[in-house]
């Protein structure tokens, strides 16, 4: 199955060619055909010349678009050059590279359009802050009664997405914070979402977009987009269908 591995970049230079080498490692055990996709979102330390000499695609942004911008066009990239199925994957080292072979095994599996790598099924690994874990699962509730769609791990930024699935994703995605936002779009357009248990680490270099202060702005942000995106008069279901 062709996967892409998308990978946002922002000034992740200490940690970028570990994220990179890790995924071409995990494919290569696991008999993945993958090719890894990093999105460099007009990074201002070395990321970009970093992600030139690494065995992947580097696509250069020429402005800052964000976490959603940049993620959106990884996923543009994997549904114009005919990839079956995308994996998002955080460029901080988050993420176990090990975890993408069980993603895409639930994909194959028809488990699922999307599959979530979910930290707290478990309760393994890096946890998350205790004002974070607060907002996930404010998220996890708002989103169940909104929808009816139970997912623990709403901010987890590791997901694996069928062609369906991305072409969802390449017509409409949030601009900010996206995770939590999409799953309302998930399912109005009535795609199956899966949550597998994986453990996930400290972030290996960077800084974190969001702070403790800023965290109550966030969750009221989020809040809204959310409650928005419910509302919205868009039939995503005619996306993927039409």
């Amino acid at each position: 199955m062709k996967t892409a591995a998308i990978v946002p970049a922002y000034n992740e230079s200490q940690s970028i060619a570990a994220v990179v080498n890790g995924l071409k490692a995990a494919a290569a055990q696991a008999g993945i055909d993958l090719t890894v996709v990093v999105v460099n979102d007009c990074s201002k330390d070395n990321t970009g010349a970093i992600i030139d000499m690494l065995p992947c695609v580097a696509l250069h942004l020429p402005v800052n678009l964000g976490i959603g911008g940049a993620v959106q066009t990884g996923f543009r990239y994997a549904l114009e050059n005919g990839f079956e199925a995308a994996v998002q994957v955080d460029g901080d080292g988050q993420h176990p590279a090990e975890a993408v072979p069980l993603l895409l095994r639930e994909l194959q599996n028809g488990n699922g359009d999307v599959v979530i790598g979910s930290r707290f099924i478990t309760g393994q690994g890096f946890q998350s802050s205790f004002v974070r874990r607060l907002g996930i699962r404010w998220f996890s509730r708002l989103n169940f009664l909104l929808t009816g769609l139970r997912v623990a791990d709403t901010t987890s930024g590791l997901r694996m997405f069928n062609r369906r699935a991305l072409e969802l994703v390449c017509h409409w995605y949030p601009d900010e914070y996206p995770e939590p936002e999409i799953l309302v779009q998930f399912a109005r357009a009535g795609l199956r979402v899966k949550e597998i248990p994986v453990q996930m680490r400290e972030r290996q270099g960077g800084t974190s977009s969001i702070d403790s202060v800023r965290a109550v702005y966030y969750m009221w942000k989020v809040t809204l987009s959310i409650i928005f995106t419910r509302l919205r008069r868009i039939d995503f279901k005619h996306t993927i269908n039409k």
